[in-house]
């Protein structure tokens, strides 16, 4: 179907399929016709590639995904969009709709099922309320995927590719940093959606690493400490840490100038590689509180 971009386009079929925006959901449609076709160019996607989408909507993406990829996989929470899409997406043959959450998906098994011996790239306009969870699943699983190209609201973006050590890094900016090299690749405006959001977007390129830039026993601790690090930011690593974890402080101050840094020091001046130093050298012990959000 052409013109989805377009408004009169998309209320006349989402009228027709008795379709109402959900805001639980974050359901805002691009109607910004040069944004799709660019995110599809950038995430890799060739005929010989597989594409996973997360939250089609009405497929304004999908359809571009479709020109480009080899398959298309695009996974909808919302049951009410699927005879929607069945219309937008039924001049293509390349493309499989599964309704489903994605964060309770197999997509290990899913990919081995419908991608067999192709590679996989990921490309998605996410909901801004479960981004920082959904990135995470993908990244946290190890799935067989070379990119991860996504877009998200701008200030997540900043934070997700924000380099560690700066100001602006957090938990999730050396979380992603562990699993893919970030990069933010363009900016779209809030006008750019229907409805509009309260705020702008960015698409961000997450290319995903081989193995970690840095090599710790225990990824669970290394996280657990990032986490509370960040979680009282205003703190030094030393206060903040040892409260997070309750750990003594005599033993993480140890561990501290064991790896080379200051106890006064406060999370976003670390950069991964000092984090994993600092994980390296502390004893033995279990880990928790590793969710990164």
């Amino acid at each position: 179907m052409d013109r989805l971009s377009d408004i009169g386009t998309i209320k006349t079929l989402l009228s027709r399929h008795g379709f109402s925006f959900s805001k639980s959901l974050g359901q805002n449609f691009l109607i910004n016709p040069t944004v799709c076709p660019r995110m599809a160019g950038l995430c890799g996607a060739d005929k010989e590639t597989g594409v996973l989408e997360i939250g089609p909507g009405i497929g304004v993406l999908t359809t571009e995904l479709c020109k480009q990829a080899k398959k298309v996989v695009a996974v909808e929470l919302d049951r009410r969009l699927l005879p929607v899409l069945a219309e937008t997406l039924e001049e293509f043959d390349n493309v499989k709709v599964i309704n489903g959450d994605v964060l309770k998906l197999d997509l290990a098994a899913l990919l081995r099922e419908e991608f067999p011996d192709m590679q996989v790239a990921v490309c998605a306009n996410l909901p801004y309320y479960i981004t920082s969870p959904i990135l995470m699943a993908l990244l946290e699983s190890r799935l067989p995927v070379s990119s991860i190209t996504v877009m998200v609201q701008k200030e997540a973006a900043e934070r997700i590719c924000a380099a560690p050590g700066t100001r602006a890094s957090g938990a999730i900016s050396l979380a992603v940093q562990y699993y893919a090299s970030p990069k933010v690749l363009f900016e779209v405006s809030r006008g750019s959606f229907l409805p509009a959001p309260h705020v702008d977007s960015a698409v961000i390129s997450l290319t995903v690493r081989k193995t970690p830039p840095v090599q710790v026993q225990d990824e669970r601790r290394l996280f657990a400490v990032i986490k509370a690090a960040f979680g009282q930011r205003r703190k030094t690593i030393l206060n903040a840490v040892s409260a997070g974890l309750s750990m003594p402080k005599e033993t993480l101050l140890a561990a501290i100038e064991s790896a080379g840094l200051s106890p006064t020091a406060r999370a976003e001046q670390l950069t991964l590689e000092q984090f994993a130093a600092l994980v390296s050298a502390l004893p033995d012990g279990p880990a928790k509180n590793t969710a990164i959000e």
